[in-house]
Parts: C-alpha cells; structure tokens; sequence
C-alpha cells in the first residue's frame, strides 16, 4: 500500500474552526463527526492521510473527548484504519473492494436513474439540463468532478423512495475513500459529458429502461478509468 506523506492535519485548514461551534454535551461528538466526514466526502482528507486526535481538538478548540468519539466511529465505518506507528489514517482501498464498490454503484446508480426517468418533475429535468450545460462548459478537473457528483446528487433526488437513500450514503462515504477524481485522467471528461447526456436524454424521455442503462455503462466507463490510474500508481 502506497504511504502518502504525513499531511493530513495541516489539511484542517480547509475547514472553518468554527464549524462545530455552539453544540454541547453529547452532541459535539456528532457534530466533529459529520464535520470530518464531510471533509472527506469534500476531498480535503486523502486516503493515507493522518488524523491526530490532539490536533483535531485544537483546530475546533473542543476537548479530546468528543474528537476520539468521531474517530471512533469512523473507524467502525471502516473509513480509517490503524497503521502501525502512524496511528489512525484515511483508509485506502484495496483493488478488490475498489471492484466491488463499482459494482454496488452501477446497481445504486442504475436504479436511481430508473427511478428518475419514473418519477422526476419538469423542474428537475430543468436542473439536471442546467448542470449538465455547466458540465459541457468547463474543462477545469476540480469543477468537473464537482458537477459531476452534483448531477448524481440531482437524480438521487428524484427518485421518490424512502428506503433508497441510506444505503446511498454509505456508498457515498466509501467512494470518498477511491482518492483522485477520475476527471484527472486526460480524456476523460468528454465521454463522461456524453454519458451524461444519455442519461439526461433518457429521464427526460421518461425511459426507465434506457435511463437505467445509461447509467449502468456509465459506472462501467468510470470503472476502466479508475483501473487505469491504479495501474499506473
């Protein structure tokens, strides 16, 4: 496994001190927690980076107390993992669960573009028309990667089915955990654009079918440029 330098508390800096402040007693814990766990899904936190329970408490000026809660807690989610002499870090993902968790997306993904192309209004086939002109009109990697996970957000959210979104969550926490976007790879933002504009195409049309496999080769396209940057890593 590849060791990144020890970056990660100098990280901390992309998050605003404040972002846990007004919360007391029982509920700090949680709010250091879902700071954190925002910060990875945000890409400020890398797989291989360290996160120091003293330095976290001192970043949010909070006690240690609820800081070893959070990194409890994600350590039970398996998003750290306990490295030697190095103490907790942002786990890396193994090539076979780098498979799998492909493989649960193109499922996640497949039926929440089906369910959008059931059930989404006029109005969010207009916001997903929206970010997918935005998506076409840049080439910046930092902003492809964001519009991207903005288009996923919007068909999940026209999905209508209230068992549908926790699992999705967890999903969400683990992909973080795949490190670069895969728009870093040259080449790859072009055919992801015309990927999305099948999907898009098929919701408006109200296809379930054809969303769902839009959305399915679109994970397996996204799949083959992820092996390609753990081939070349």
């Amino acid at each position: 496994m590849t060791i990144r330098p020890d970056h990660g508390p100098s990280r901390l800096t992309a998050i605003r001190p404040d972002a846990v402040t007004g919360t007391r007693g029982a509920g700090l814990g949680d709010a250091v927690f879902s700071v954190l766990r925002q910060a990875l899904r945000q890409g400020i936190f890398q797989p291989g980076d360290r996160l120091r329970e003293e330095e976290i408490a001192e970043h949010f000026s909070v006690s240690r107390t609820p800081v070893r809660d959070a990194l409890r807690r994600m350590l039970e989610r398996r998003l750290l993992e306990v490295s030697g002499g190095r103490g907790l870090m942002i786990r890396r993902l193994d090539r076979a669960e780098v498979f799998e968790l492909y493989q649960m997306r193109e499922i996640m993904e497949g039926t929440a573009a089906r369910f959008a192309a059931e059930n989404a209004t006029g109005a969010e086939i207009a916001l997903l028309t929206d970010l997918q002109a935005a998506f076409e009109g840049t080439a910046d990697v930092a902003e492809c990667a964001r519009l991207n996970k903005k288009f996923h957000e919007a068909i999940a959210g026209s999905v209508r089915n209230r068992f549908f979104h926790s699992p999705l969550e967890e999903l969400q926490d683990f992909l973080a955990l795949l490190g670069a976007t895969t728009f870093s790879v040259s080449g790859r933002a072009g055919p992801a654009a015309a990927e999305h504009r099948r999907i898009l195409d098929a919701i408006a049309a109200h296809d379930p079918d054809a969303a769902e496999l839009a959305a399915r080769d679109h994970i397996r396209s996204a799949l083959a440029t992820r092996l390609k940057m753990l081939n070349a890593d």
